[in-house]
């Protein structure tokens, strides 16, 4: 049974996970089409909660018992605050200027920002979770995850919080309700324990998951299916009827028609954040501490690929905070769409040249 588990684990490990994308694609269609598309939706979202609060911790909690965590660890933390403080920083700014520069009025203005700034909330549990099948990049990108929950789950909803309440402060109706669920807004803090706990257990008993013998090989086969298992999820996010070339081209088209007020403006300013302000910005930010050697390579790629991965879905969350749903479900499809190929090209890419 155990060589078994190990014949197979460099199967579901690495640069073999990323077909699995493909894989959750094209089984979902076929399914949709024998059960339907809202009941194998429906499944699909319990199953993504079951990697979100299940398997995701249990891999991060594997991950952390084989880490020494010292110096480069503190160091690379404060590296992924700063760089999530930027990234909230740049989604807050650029849509105050476009707001500026178009007249928007005050409500629609601050719309408008609230609902850009939380679509810089990104699938790093999901799709930037394929890293951490990269032995090399793991530490890094744990690390990454976890912070970002942080910043998605906890800050983010506290700011639209307060910004929120400041838009309805005029009403009469009295300030009373919690728009993010209480599982999500846990969620940060109990993943943070399953990284904790196998730190201090690892740090007062010097354990590593090899010395746990075959319980470690199984408990490290069992952790390992999270990585195809979430990019089998991604895939499966993607619906056939989302890809329509007349939709690509509202997307990309630089100059809409005066006097619309649809909501594809807004949704390409926050593709163009998504996907060239902010990896632009990281990419100037790291390439100097790569090149003198401030950082390690395995550092400079997990920031890169996180940099452009897609927003996640469950910024849907947040819209009682007054976000707008339409275009955060349309942000969230096409930069599903266009920026998963990308962190799949880039995976492959870093992990070829700095290997």
């Amino acid at each position: 049974m155990i060589e078994t588990l190990n014949a197979i684990l460099p199967y579901i490990s690495g640069l073999y996970t990323l077909p699995w994308i493909l894989v959750g694609f094209i089984v979902t269609i076929i399914l949709s089409k024998i059960f339907g598309e809202k009941k194998i939706d429906k499944i699909m979202k319990n199953i993504g909660l079951v990697l979100l609060y299940i398997f995701v911790p249990l891999l991060l909690f594997r991950i952390f018992l084989d880490v020494d965590f010292g110096n480069n660890e503190i160091i690379l933390s404060i590296l992924c605050c700063i760089i999530f403080i930027i990234m909230y920083i740049i989604s807050y700014i650029y849509p105050i200027i476009i707001s500026n520069k178009k007249n928007l009025k005050e409500t629609e203005k601050w719309q408008f920002i609230k609902t850009v700034l939380t679509n810089q909330g990104r699938s790093s549990a999901f799709i930037g979770g394929a890293m951490l099948a990269i032995p090399e990049w793991r530490v890094a990108a744990a690390l990454y995850m976890s912070i970002g929950a942080i910043f998605l789950f906890a800050i983010i909803p506290y700011i639209l919080s307060h910004l929120h309440k400041r838009d309805i402060k005029k009403s009469d109706k009295d300030y009373k309700f919690h728009a993010l669920p209480w599982y999500l807004r846990l969620f940060p803090w109990y993943l943070l324990c399953f990284a904790a706990a196998a730190i201090i257990i690892h740090n007062t008993t010097g354990i590593y998951l090899k010395d746990l013998g075959n319980l470690g090989i199984g408990f490290k086969f069992f952790t390992a299916i999270t990585i195809p298992a979430a990019l089998y999820y991604v895939g499966a996010g993607i619906h056939p009827h989302d890809l329509k070339i007349a939709e690509l081209k509202k997307l990309f088209r630089l100059k809409p028609k005066k006097n619309t007020k649809d909501h594809w403006p807004w949704v390409r300013t926050i593709f163009f954040i998504t996907t060239v302000i902010t990896p632009i910005i990281t990419t100037i930010i790291f390439i100097p501490l790569l090149i003198f050697d401030f950082i390690p390579k395995e550092w400079f790629a997990v920031f890169i690929i996180n940099s452009i991965l897609p927003i996640t879905s469950t910024n849907m969350f947040l819209v009682p905070y007054g976000i707008d749903k339409k275009v955060t479900a349309l942000s969230v499809t096409w930069t599903t769409i266009i920026c998963v190929p990308i962190v799949v090209l880039l995976i492959s890419f870093f992990k070829t040249i700095f290997s």
